[in-house]
């Protein structure tokens, strides 16, 4: 039967291509139109695979060749045509070697004034223009000339064939020759012209389909530089923007809209960013390599915007070779396993990162009592790990232990009592079901109660009273010396009555310890402030808050303003208020704009611009001793006015898509409402979008095949306070100092008789920071020969985290793990009795302290698990951020 079918189908083709006969034509197109009209693509495609679209097209030549064609032929004919030509890929081809181009365009030129012929005459080139390469053909035969003449001027006649004919354009204006033809004859402005007049007179938008085929061909146009600067000599920016401003919460022309803000965000006029140079702010000589020259600075020729390059081809074409290499692999080319990069020999020296394999644990017999002294043990554990790379680091360890010895006095007796009740608080907080804004409950005389329901007394009269200003108390000094083991009395002293005044029980934590750390920590810039947040600590909110649901059209309209801000400059104060290029640029305090700080640990801004009263172009800077990596961002504000809501635009993101889009909001943390004894990181801010703007980067800073492209997160934010200190993160932070405060206090927490905890430096960063490695097991029952031997056993398990500088998420997934691992739960013991836990907390310690987003500065050995006292690699998962080793 399908034989039949085919060999049926076959003759009916032959004998269209050969019939002369009108009633015989007839018959056989109107059989081909009902064959057609009925089932699925499937017939239209065995069709053409039987030489159905040769067919037609030869018969479309011969009919339109005699002297006078016979229309009743022709309409079916080229209804077949269209429905024929959109399913095979090849179709343009196929009409331009058989000239039925020529053809269709003098029979639509000839049909100006009837209506009928010419719209069918409109849908067959429709289907031609598709190939971009016939679509060049038909624009030197002069298609787009006709075309023009059928779609101007304006009128509500004839409304089918107008929308045939601007469609059929914009699909010829995909050609780039096209495009640049129609630029050199002044069709931008024609075209904006009609787009006018559309827009005024369609009121009840009917033709919406006509409208928007008018902007896919200034799309098309706008494609080309040429295209873009006509169509801003054309006021083109100004003409979409005053049309489109007021519908934009209409979702009956998204058809429109979403055409519009692609031209608007493809006309503005690029530039680059408004920076000193490309590279970041800070630089660090990293030992054998040669600093570079210095970055050149940022010009407008910096960038170059896209070429004209004439790509005049098939747009499907199937010349591109597609490689499946997945696909049915030889196994014979696959890569055997790699071995160890190094002789077994140096692997050796690996052993001296398990210690306790060695240990006798003699202290079980000799030492009883579970009780640790506090003061006696503080360093006792710390050990520095020797590797090839380090052979001579015992002068660095020297330095270390001479800072173990100091005495750190600065730790309350109470703090141990503290610690052991912390956990259960922690988890009775993260408990509580959803609830308000934590900070939508303080209170406006300054009066609050904290956590534990004491009354808090007045800050203003506390600051006052003391003659102390908030933005002293919300970024303490530290000593800038690291030789100097004096503690810097003053900020201590602050602290010390801080912690009287305004206590703050938060589990794990010491502001005092916190603060004899940072001292420690040695950064790039060398950062004498430290963020008020990490050193007073952070608590859990005290209800789980909900993803931001995301307002339909925010984006569109954050991308309008950036127009409004080009074409309407007149309100716009660009006025640089912090700048660390520019260091000697002094904020002042008396001045109506908002203060910015970022010079401390973890800390990410590096430029602030006031656009408007209430609204701020920021930029992050990129990682040290580069040119990318722009996205984390942690920066503190201040000289706010409450209930008024500010805009910030961070200008120089990198990804091309963020979830700050999907519901995620920055985080802040307010001082005023730390000392009420609410010390909270919140989820904070309002109409809130992710998107491309108009800033680019050029291929020659980069290295790259074309200019960078970079990325705006807008937010406003409420503050709770007038002329509070606030903090503003991309995520919760975590420094580097909070987790050397935190591993000693949790070491200090742990029962010795039950719990192994040791804290040991894997290597020294380049920065000059120590990389910590812990070590956490159950102790044996005795130090019997079988208990060590059980002990020595137990397979390892090696957890890492905080690769990655930016992702901080990591550092809390690891906090709760340590916290964990010590703690008292039955399937910690039972985990600490069958593994033990080799972690590298922070495997970026640099990357971390400077603020940087994934740039590596510390590069520790490979991941090795120790397994029955074998080195090997081990396939790693990943959990949440952090990443272990199995």
């Amino acid at each position: 039967m399908a034989e039949q079918e085919a060999s049926g189908l076959q003759v009916l083709l032959r004998t269209l291509q050969s019939s002369s006969d009108r009633e015989s034509t007839l018959t056989i197109l109107q059989v081909l139109g009902d064959l057609l009209s009925v089932g699925t693509d499937r017939r239209i495609r065995y069709m053409i695979s039987k030489g159905g679209s040769e067919a037609l097209l030869q018969t479309l030549v011969d009919t339109a060749r005699t002297a006078s064609p016979d229309y009743d032929i022709l309409l079916p004919l080229f209804r077949l045509l269209a429905k024929v030509g959109l399913r095979d890929k090849k179709f343009g081809q196929k009409a331009l070697e058989l000239e039925a181009l020529d053809v269709t365009l003098i029979l639509a030129r000839k049909n100006l004034s009837h209506s009928q012929n010419l719209l069918h005459c409109l849908w067959a080139l429709r289907v031609f223009a598709s190939s971009v390469t016939t679509g060049a053909m038909l624009g030197i035969n002069g298609a787009m000339e006709l075309l023009f003449k059928v779609i101007t001027p304006y009128t509500q006649k004839r409304s089918r064939i107008i929308r045939a004919a601007t469609e059929v354009l914009a699909a010829l204006l995909k050609s780039k020759s096209n495009s640049r033809r129609a630029v050199n004859r002044g069709y931008v402005t024609g075209l904006l012209r009609l787009h006018q007049d559309w827009h005024s007179h369609d009121m009840a938008n009917t033709c919406m389909l006509t409208r928007r085929a008018l902007l896919l061909c200034l799309k098309h146009i706008a494609a080309l530089r040429s295209g873009r600067e006509a169509f801003l000599a054309a006021q083109g920016m100004e003409i979409l923007f005053s049309t489109t401003q007021n519908c934009l919460d209409d979702k009956s022309l998204e058809p429109v809209i979403s055409i519009v803000l692609q031209i608007l965000r493809q006309c503005h006029p690029k530039s680059p960013l408004p920076l000193v140079t490309a590279s970041s702010a800070y630089t660090f000589l990293v030992p054998g390599i040669i600093a570079s020259e210095p970055p050149s600075v940022l010009t407008e020729e910096d960038f170059e915007e896209d070429g004209e390059e004439e790509v005049d081809k098939d747009s499907d074409s199937e010349d591109v070779k597609e490689e499946d290499d997945d696909l049915e692999a030889d196994v014979n080319k696959l890569s055997s396993k790699p071995g160890p990069d190094r002789p077994e020999e140096e692997l050796m020296q690996y052993e001296a990162m398990c210690l306790e394999l060695s240990c006798s644990f003699e202290e079980l017999e000799s030492k009883p009592g579970d009780d640790l002294n506090f003061e006696d043990t503080q360093y006792a554990n710390h050990h520095h790990i020797p590797t090839a790379a380090f052979p001579k680091r015992h002068s660095l360890n020297k330095d270390q232990s001479s800072w173990g010895r100091e005495r750190e006095d600065t730790v309350q007796s109470s703090l141990l009592s503290m610690v052991k009740m912390g956990r259960s608080s922690v988890h009775l907080a993260s408990k509580k079901g959803p609830g308000m804004n934590p900070y939508r409950n303080a209170q406006s005389n300054g009066l609050g109660i904290d956590s534990s329901g004491n009354e808090i007394p007045d800050i203003q009269a506390f600051l006052k009273e003391d003659a102390w200003e908030i933005d002293v108390i919300s970024h303490p000094r530290m000593n800038a010396s690291f030789s100097n083991s004096t503690r810097p009395r003053d900020t201590v002293e602050v602290i010390d009555k801080l912690l009287q005044t305004h206590p703050q029980h938060v589990p794990f934590h010491d502001p005092c310890l916190y603060l004899a750390k940072a001292r420690r920590t040695r950064s790039v810039a060398g950062f004498k402030m430290m963020a008020f947040p990490d050193l007073w600590g952070h608590s859990p909110p005290p209800s789980a808050q909900s993803m931001l649901e995301r307002k339909c059209g925010i984006q569109r309209i954050k991308i309008f303003e950036d127009v409004r801000r080009l074409i309407q400059p007149s309100d716009v104060i660009n006025k640089v208020v912090f700048s660390l290029d520019e260091p000697w640029l002094l904020q002042d305090t008396a001045s109506n704009c908002l203060r910015f700080f970022s010079k401390f640990e973890s800390g990410n801004l590096r430029k602030a611009i006031q656009v408007r009263e209430f609204e701020y172009d920021l930029l992050v800077n990129a990682d040290v001793n580069h040119t990318q990596h722009q996205q984390w961002f942690y920066f503190q504000v201040s000289g706010m006015r409450a209930a008024v809501p500010y805009r910030f635009n961070i200008i120089n993101c990198e990804k091309p898509n963020s979830q700050f889009n999907y519901g995620m909001q920055p985080t802040l943390y307010s001082v005023k409402e730390a000392l009420l004894g609410r010390p909270t990181w919140i989820r904070m801010g309002h109409e809130i979008c992710y998107y491309k703007n108009h800033y680019r980067q050029s291929a020659a800073v980069t290295g790259g095949a074309s200019g960078k492209c970079y990325y705006t997160l807008t937010f406003a934010v409420t503050f709770p306070h007038d002329e509070d200190v606030c903090y503003l993160a991309y995520h919760y932070p975590y420094t580097y100092t909070a987790l050397m405060t935190h591993l000693d206090i949790l070491e200090k927490s742990v029962n010795p008789k039950q719990v192994y905890f040791r804290q040991e430096v894997l290597c020294q960063t380049l920065g000059g920071n120590s990389c910590p490695l812990v070590t956490i097991t159950a102790m044996p029952e005795s130090n019997s020969a079988d208990h060590l031997e059980q002990f020595r056993k137990r397979p390892y398990q090696v957890i890492t985290a905080r690769v990655h500088p930016g992702e901080s998420n990591a550092s809390w997934v690891m906090k709760g793990t340590l916290e964990f691992l010590v703690s008292s739960d039955p399937v910690a013991r039972l985990l600490r009795e069958n593994f033990i836990f080799k972690i590298i907390p922070m495997l970026n310690p640099d990357g971390v302290i400077n603020g940087k987003y994934v740039r590596h500065t510390t590069q520790p050995g490979p991941h090795l698990c120790h397994r029955s006292n074998t080195w090997s690699f081990r396939p790693m998962d990943v959990i949440g951020e952090a990443l272990v080793l199995w």
